[in-house]
């Protein structure tokens, strides 16, 4: 049990500490990850963005997760085979439905980040981040995507999720941390004592808190972000 998502993201912060990650990038999927992940950030003192993902229902059946859409430049969808060749969604029908979430997706970019464009990832270790997974699928999706970004690898980053799902998950990242896994998985909420529903504005101020505490930390010591500076004698070692 955690007190709140602040304590999950401050725990989750020591265990990757443990990990020493090359130069990490954390992405959070909003909104419930968001408090999580800006903790992690502010241990690894890393950068901090956002993951956002929207689900592309199938047809007479929202709830079912044709595709998604998962943000970039350009975004990048990522389909659900199974449900594609179950619904026999041919390319048509599947632009179609992709079209009519897309509004959707902007929305919530300009929402969260205004015009600031998505932080790289490529070469980066990558660090996803949400307060918790039941399914998955959310995070299944995200990783795919990022996937194709080509980054060094991919972390799952995650305070509670079921065994069954953290095996799904092993699959397809490099690296799985997830403090608890409770056999009988229920309703995420019961795993906090304070769950609160977040709207876009606490998104964008923790995001906008984590982006002033990254530049205090470069300030303060430069070396810890980007790529790491080597000195001489090791550089000239290393020739």
């Amino acid at each position: 049990m955690f007190r709140d998502r602040e304590e999950a993201g401050r725990k989750l912060g020591a265990e990757l500490e443990k990990l020493q990650l090359e130069n990490p990038i954390v992405l959070a999927l909003p909104r419930g990850g968001v408090p999580v992940a800006a903790e992690i950030a502010k241990a690894l003192n890393a950068p901090l963005d956002l993951a956002i993902v929207r689900k592309v229902g199938a047809p007479e059946n929202p709830e079912l997760a044709a595709a998604a859409i998962v943000d970039g430049d350009p975004p990048d969808v990522v389909l659900n085979r199974d449900v594609v060749e179950a619904y026999s969604l041919g390319d048509d029908e599947l632009r179609v439905l992709v079209a009519k979430e897309r509004p959707e997706i902007e929305r919530r970019r300009m929402a969260y980040r205004g015009k600031r464009a998505p932080l790289e990832v490529c070469g980066k270790t990558v660090v996803i981040v949400d307060d918790g997974a039941a399914t998955g699928t959310t995070m299944k999706v995200a990783i795919r995507a990022l996937k194709r970004r080509s980054p060094r690898e991919i972390v799952v980053a995650l305070p509670v999720a079921p065994p069954e799902t953290l095996t799904e998950l092993a699959g397809e990242a490099d690296w799985t941390v997830c403090l608890s896994e409770p056999t009988h998985f229920r309703a995420l909420s019961q795993n906090y004592l304070k769950f609160p529903q977040l709207s876009d504005d606490e998104v964008v101020a923790i995001c906008d808190e984590a982006a002033r505490n990254q530049n205090t930390g470069r300030r303060d010591n430069p070396r810890r972000d980007g790529d790491a500076v080597p000195d001489r004698d090791t550089a000239a070692a290393k020739e």
